[in-house]
């Protein structure tokens, strides 16, 4: 079976039908006890009205939408998306919209505690709740075809980026052993995950339970990995025992801070080696994979928060608007062939991001 995800990744073209416009709404959904989750879905719509912009700002591009459109009748595969620590919905909206075009609906909630929106300390600590947060827009979007349009509930995967793939790993059937994370972390005190690990109540007492108990979902048929943190906290024996298509995408130019070869390396040499794709993505950074900065965007970042413009910096020749369509070319023919979906045919078929990758198996 991975040689045929393989196969897609380095060798196909395909077309895709491109809706002629992109639907948007926004959702507040009410999670475990007070927590209140702001949830944006995209979706397929034959409405040409006139959209609007979303997710810009005086740093970040945003993109045109059409907000609460009509969806297009039928049944679609449901992508659910997971943003980093710190991020937001906007973050991955470059992706959610390539999606749509291959005739996907697509949620990303804003994670309450880790998100720009909300850094919530106590939120924050209850680390365990971001699955769950998934799991919400999912069961909402089912029983409410209102929404986007009609869910296929046998095509669904997940996508995340940074703790965001630690996020869908756990909806895979990942377990997390806290006090493993915390030895480890003793022995690489400077990584970025570490940094965090007292913000996201990694090293509590209290934590260590709900952290370890089992967040997986069924209906999850296949998961991404955007340059993910926190892998290294997972047990193997739960890895071991993972059975659905996994892809890995890790940043090429990665940093000390946040190596490729111990977050997404671990869990490649941990998963079955079957279920999984590895690609190391030439000149990506960590926060390639976020949406695109305006030309001023790091130096507005860096005026307001000193060392953060970081978030505009790529390491390679291809800008991040080009990266953006080669991911979400090789990204959607795995998803594509994970959940045996075939897009209606297009004009113009894309060609697929070679650079860089690997496969294991």
């Amino acid at each position: 079976m991975l040689k045929r995800f393989a196969v897609l990744l380095t060798g196909l073209l395909f077309c895709s039908h491109i809706f002629a416009a992109v639907g948007f709404r926004q959702l507040t959904l009410n999670g475990s006890g007070s927590r209140s989750i702001e949830v944006a879905v995209w979706y397929p719509t034959q409405q040409t009205d006139v959209g609007e912009s979303i997710g810009e700002n005086a740093a970040f591009e945003g993109s045109t939408v059409l907000r609460n459109a009509a969806p297009v009748p039928g049944a679609h595969p449901l992508l659910l998306l997971s943003h980093g620590h710190g991020g937001s919905w906007r973050n991955l909206a470059w992706l959610a919209e390539g999606m749509v075009s291959q005739g996907y609906i697509v949620a990303a909630p804003n994670h309450p505690g880790t998100t720009s929106q909300n850094a919530d300390p106590k939120q924050a600590r209850q680390l365990w709740l971001r699955p769950d947060d998934l799991k919400l827009a999912m069961r909402e979007l089912i029983v409410d075809p209102a929404i986007a349009g009609e869910v296929d509930s046998t095509r669904i995967a997940a996508a995340g980026h940074s703790l965001g793939g630690w996020t869908v790993m756990e909806l895979a059937g990942a377990k997390f052993d806290a006090r493993k994370f915390n030895v480890d972390c003793a022995k690489h005190v400077g990584l970025s995950s570490c940094r965090v690990a007292a913000k996201l109540g990694i090293n509590s007492d209290a934590s260590r339970a709900p952290l370890a108990a089992d967040r997986s979902e069924k209906r999850i048929r296949a998961v991404i990995l955007l340059d993910s943190g926190l892998a290294r906290g997972f047990t193997r024996e739960s890895l071991a025992k993972i059975a659905l298509p996994v892809l890995i995408l890790a940043a090429g130019d990665d940093s000390p801070e946040l190596p490729a070869e111990l977050e997404s390396g671990y869990l490649v040499s941990a998963l079955p080696p079957r279920w999984v794709t590895f690609a190391r993505i030439d000149g990506a950074t960590h926060f390639s994979f976020m949406q695109l900065c305006k030309p001023q965007g790091e130096k507005l970042i860096e005026e307001s928060a000193p060392g953060e413009g970081v978030v505009c910096q790529d390491g390679g020749t291809f800008s991040r608007k080009e990266l953006h369509r080669r991911l979400a070319v090789n990204i959607s023919g795995f998803l594509n062939a994970a959940l045996h979906f075939q897009p209606q045919p297009g004009e113009k078929p894309l060609a697929p991001f070679r650079s860089g990758e690997e496969t294991r198996g």
